[in-house]
């Protein structure tokens, strides 16, 4: 991603937040965030003058002024906590509103008509790991965002505020060069701004290794993040073949990866804080040491001095902005272009979907009950075909058993599904009232109750009354009593029992078009001849496509269609 793209698109990836729907209410939270930070300004100013007034109360001891000083500190005290926890509450809503926001936005377009799945075979924009790009990256872009946006407008504001109140009270000091006497006015003025601008400059270069170190680290968690996960829904198979010494390897080489980039990081943290550590130290001291000889020559009073002290600090704090929030500008950044990133394979995804191209399958709703190829080939991402030239239509209640190379049949299944469009040729759908049900080899069954993961994904009541029947009838009577249960039923289910699952869910929806693809390959030549047994009585009109590597079910199909 260019540097000089990168605010273009952050601008554009933000703006949709001030401009959607609930816009209002979105303005009406960053002007109230505006008017407290002003206010936070207005507390810093007036606790300076405070303290500089009960010092000069100490210094004349003075104890009417003092008492004076404690009553003005009580109204301090409750205004500060006032604005501070509206403050808090007003920024945690537009954090949230706006990770929100963005969270459902990036969802809808990943999770849209197979663009999660389509978007793993885009060449362009980084796309891997969506889950932590989602879940994690978009959380510290957003939740940032506003942190950093509100600490660099307080220290504008501040920086504004306390370059006044230190330019009067650094007075005129004249600079003795022997030859020639130069009056310099707002010394203290000058003197913060050559600190901290050399400490900025300085600190943000020290700090610059930290960008990429930051995204390394956070690309090499989500892999093993990601192994884990995928470690653990695939847990049976991995018991069952015995592959357990394969994945410690494997985690352990992923781990390795983390380790890298934890030391490169390290090294990136050592150089900052070899700079801010020290930096700190001589920010407590630097502001008192340049005002304290005025005040022994008597030409400063105690209480001026140390709301110069004060101010000084105050100006310097603010124009450290970029040394005090390097870090996280780093981290934000990377999550940023993490994000943009997946928005960047989204964005290059549709273009390819809706660009007309000869080397795409064509899709084309059709207002008769057939399924039709029509010179259609399909293809491999480097344009090397794997399916030749296919003309034939099957109709309405044909059974169809697809011969070949069963991972070229559910090249097939992909393309009807619009999941694969990279060959040529067009393929005619039946209409829209005839519904297409698709058997892969392993039924998702998100987690939840067992009732809805069976359902899915329509909601637990639209089969409430065939439900328990068709578990009876698919021979799952022990499922009965456990429909009410919440589990991880992908893991705690068998894979047969799994595909068993897939063939109640089939004959829950009695579609009228079924591509059924190795869908019962884990159950018993019997069983699997019984299920589709099954599948003829209970849905006789149905249209079959099958993609099988189990002959003893060609009886059911008495048409073929062979790929070559």
């Amino acid at each position: 991603m260019k540097k000089s793209n990168f605010f273009v698109q952050f601008i554009r990836l933000a703006g949709g937040f001030w401009c959607f729907e609930n816009k209002e209410t979105v303005r009406r939270l960053s002007l109230m965030l505006l008017i407290l930070t002003i206010a936070q300004i207005a507390v810093a100013v007036v606790i300076t003058q405070w303290s500089a007034d009960l010092f000069n109360a100490l210094d004349q001891h003075s104890m009417s002024k003092f008492f004076t000083q404690v009553s003005l500190i009580v109204l301090i005290f409750a205004a500060n906590i006032i604005v501070t926890v509206s403050h808090i509450k007003v920024k945690r809503d537009l954090q949230i509103g706006w990770r929100a926001w963005l969270t459902n936005h990036l969802i809808d377009r990943w999770m849209y008509q197979g663009r999660h799945y389509l978007v793993t075979h885009t060449e362009k924009g980084e796309h891997d790991n969506p889950d932590g790009r989602i879940a994690e990256d978009i959380r510290i872009a957003t939740e940032s965002a506003i942190d950093m946006c509100h600490s660099l407008l307080y220290s504008v504001l501040l920086l504004f505020s306390f370059s006044q109140i230190l330019w009067s009270l650094s007075g005129v000091v004249i600079l003795d060069l022997a030859v020639v006497k130069i009056p310099i006015h707002g010394h203290l003025v000058w003197l913060a701004l050559l600190y901290a601008s050399a400490a900025s400059l300085l600190g943000w270069w020290m700090g610059q290794p930290l960008t990429k170190a930051t995204d390394a680290k956070q690309t090499a968690e989500a892999n093993f993040r990601f192994s884990l996960i995928t470690a653990q829904e695939n847990s049976l198979s991995i018991a069952m073949i015995h592959g357990e010494n394969n994945e410690r390897q494997r985690f352990r080489a992923l781990f390795s990866d983390i380790t890298g980039a934890w030391q490169q990081q390290t090294k990136a943290w050592e150089r900052i804080l070899f700079f801010s550590s020290g930096y700190s130290v001589l920010s407590m001291a630097f502001p008192i040491l340049v005002s304290a000889p005025r005040y022994i020559l008597g030409t400063l009073s105690l209480g001026a001095l140390m709301q110069s002290a004060q101010s000084f600090q105050q100006m310097a704090s603010a124009l450290s902005w970029p040394v005090d929030n390097m870090t996280k500008v780093f981290e934000w950044r990377a999550s940023v272009e993490r994000v943009l990133g997946l928005i960047e394979a989204l964005d290059y995804l549709e273009e390819e979907i809706d660009r007309p191209d000869p080397s795409r399958i064509r899709l084309e709703k059709t207002d008769r009950s057939v399924l039709s190829f029509d010179k259609l080939c399909i293809a491999k991402l480097n344009g090397e075909e794997i399916i030749s030239c296919i003309q034939d239509k099957i109709k309405a209640g044909e059974h169809v058993l697809i011969t070949g190379n069963f991972f070229t049949g559910s090249k097939l299944f992909k393309a009807i599904t619009g999941l694969w469009p990279w060959g040529h040729g067009q393929i005619g759908l039946p209409p829209d009232n005839e519904t297409m049900f698709f058997m892969p080899p392993r039924p998702y069954l998100p987690t939840g109750t067992l009732r809805a993961a069976i359902c899915y994904p329509a909601t637990n009541g639209t089969f409430s009354a065939e439900l328990e029947a068709t578990l009876t009838l698919v021979g799952l009577d022990e499922l009965l009593t456990q429909l009410n249960q919440v589990d991880t039923w992908s893991t705690v289910l068998s894979r047969e029992m799994q595909q068993r699952i897939g063939l109640v869910r089939l004959l829950l929806y009695k579609p009228q078009w079924i591509f059924i693809q190795e869908a019962f390959d884990s159950l018993d030549s019997e069983s699997e001849v019984a299920a589709f047994r099954l599948i003829c009585q209970q849905l006789p009109d149905a249209t079959m496509l099958t993609v099988t590597n189990m002959l003893n079910v060609a009886a059911f199909h008495p048409h073929q269609l062979p790929l070559t």
